[in-house]
């Protein structure tokens, strides 16, 4: 059998080979050459803008302090004897003057009429006395009456005199031990737990007391300062009255408000603290005597200062910055010198001018140059921080263009 020769292509066969082999290579040196398509944008992050804008901004010094009475009296006996009845109730408000206790008033009763009849009687003896006196006088120039018997009367009637004048103070004491029978109140306060019952003796050395009352009404709160703020505390003082704030213990709350009374007259050196005490109102009665409350003094206030939310500030390797906002709708970091948070709101010293516009969130994916768009100016007005004391606000956000 002869082997089988393989059959010639055609030239038309193989240019058509040749074209459709130009054709790939075109195809595979067009995608590796083809020019790259341009990226797509990254998509505006959502931030909340504010503008930095001259304010009004309160320096305030901080410290623990105590509630303290503003008067404190241990009502007790200053007479002995039985107590007769109370007439309080235990948490009551008394007015000053205001019967709390009775006791037995008879004894000192019986005291005072003696005292009274010993008067009475010395007054008989002295007017007695005295007419003796003008007797002797009318018969001493006839010698009827000789002048020793008219000096010892003139004597006589000197020491009833003076008789007369113990036994008054006599009366004047047993009237103030009858008093002493009725014990009121000495001041406005409240009474606290009765310490003793009707039927109990008491005596005028007791200590325990009978009840103590407390002044509510105002009140005074006793706080402690480092003693590097004296100066500037005191400084205050000079310029007028220091507004004091009572805050709870998480400091959210206001309690109260009032003004310093005084800085007392020494640093205590063991813990190197003075003592400020402030005086306040108390109408509402949410400050107790003995509660531990947050004390601030407001020591100065920097008006027309450049302020911004204390949450558009960032901390990076080379200190504080914020992202200020560009024409173009990026971010850029700007350092910024700024001064410690007063409720949610810094003072800028250096970094930042009136009209800047700064990021308050989402900085963890901000980035020098990145694209933002800003939120509704309702979403961005301290950066959910508490608005500043004393009707200071942060400044609305403003949208970028």
């Amino acid at each position: 059998m002869k082997p089988r020769l393989p059959s010639r292509e055609s030239p038309r066969e193989l240019a058509a080979a040749g074209a459709a082999l130009l054709v790939v290579l075109l195809g595979a040196w067009w995608l590796l050459h083809r020019p790259a398509a341009p990226p797509k944008s990254a998509p505006a992050i959502a931030v909340d803008v504010v503008t930095a804008s001259p304010a009004d901004v309160p320096v305030y010094l901080e410290g623990l302090g105590t509630v303290q009475a503003f008067y404190t009296v241990t009502v007790t006996a200053r007479v002995d004897g039985q107590i007769e009845r109370v007439a309080f109730r235990e948490g009551q408000d008394v007015k000053r003057g205001a019967l709390l206790a009775q006791i037995d008033p008879r004894p000192y009763q019986a005291a005072l009429g003696v005292a009274v009849a010993m008067r009475d009687k010395d007054k008989a003896l002295l007017a007695n006395a005295r007419l003796d006196m003008e007797r002797y006088e009318q018969l001493a120039p006839e010698d009827l009456a000789s002048k020793q018997t008219v000096d010892t009367q003139k004597a006589l009637i000197a020491q009833l005199t003076a008789q007369v004048k113990g036994d008054e103070a006599s009366i004047d004491n047993a009237r103030t031990q009858l008093d002493y029978t009725t014990i009121t109140s000495p001041i406005d306060g409240r009474t606290g737990i009765r310490l003793v019952d009707p039927g109990n003796n008491v005596h005028a050395t007791d200590t325990a007391g009978i009840v103590v009352v407390t002044q509510l009404e105002p009140i005074s709160v006793i706080s402690s300062l480092p003693e590097e703020d004296f100066i500037q505390l005191s400084s205050a003082l000079a310029r007028g009255s220091v507004a004091a704030v009572a805050l709870s213990r998480d400091g959210r709350e206001e309690l109260d408000r009032g003004t310093v009374a005084l800085i007392d007259n020494q640093i205590d050196q063991t813990t190197g603290t003075i003592r400020v005490k402030a005086t306040l109102p108390n109408r509402e009665r949410r400050l107790w005597p003995g509660e531990f409350v947050n004390v601030r003094l407001l020591a100065e206030t920097r008006h027309q200062v450049l302020t911004i939310p204390a949450a558009a500030l960032e901390r990076g390797p080379d200190g504080l910055f914020a992202y200020l906002v560009q024409p173009d709708s990026t971010v850029a970091v700007a350092p910024v010198t700024a001064g410690e948070p007063v409720a949610g709101v810094v003072v800028i010293e250096k970094g930042l001018q009136a009209g800047d516009r700064v990021v308050t969130s989402n900085h963890y994916r901000l980035q020098p140059g990145a694209r933002i768009r800003a939120n509704a100016p309702a979403n961005a007005a301290t950066g959910g921080r508490p608005p500043l004391a004393g009707g200071n606000r942060g400044a609305a956000a403003e949208p970028a263009p």
